[in-house]
């Protein structure tokens, strides 16, 4: 059964920094793209960050690019989240997810408004709250 894990989520003041882990398992081959998505009090799901399992690019949605660092340790099956300079509209729920793996070979899994659709596996959201 495949499975991921989040956590790491939490309540930090603006500013601050959060690592989110999600820890896969089950998996059968690597052929994911990998990242994560987040959600906010009533608006969409928005692809934050990912990983492509066929070129190893990493994507960045604008509004974090150069505060968020993704990565990924394969022999553990892990992948984290840095967050640093949060701000109060970093506030969501978090979720790892695994989908397809074109959806990241050219950024669309932080690009395209419905890219969520191209995901096969969720992991449980983590909540990450940011004060002002």
């Amino acid at each position: 059964e495949v499975q991921l894990q989040a956590s790491g989520g939490g309540l930090v003041q603006a500013g601050g920094s959060l690592r989110l882990s999600c820890a896969a398992s089950g998996f059968t081959s690597d052929d994911y793209a990998i990242g994560w998505f987040r959600q906010a009090p009533g608006k969409g799901r928005e692809g934050v960050s990912c990983i492509s399992s066929i070129n190893g690019s990493i994507y960045y949605a604008d509004s974090v690019k150069g505060r968020f660092t993704i990565s990924s340790d394969n022999a553990k099956h892990t992948m984290d989240l840095q967050m640093n300079s949060l701000k109060p509209e970093d506030t969501a729920v978090y979720y790892c997810a695994a989908g397809e793996e074109s959806l990241c070979v050219r950024g669309t899994f932080v690009t395209h408004p419905f890219s969520w659709l191209g995901v096969i596996y969720w992991g449980k959201g983590t909540q990450v709250t940011v004060s002002s």
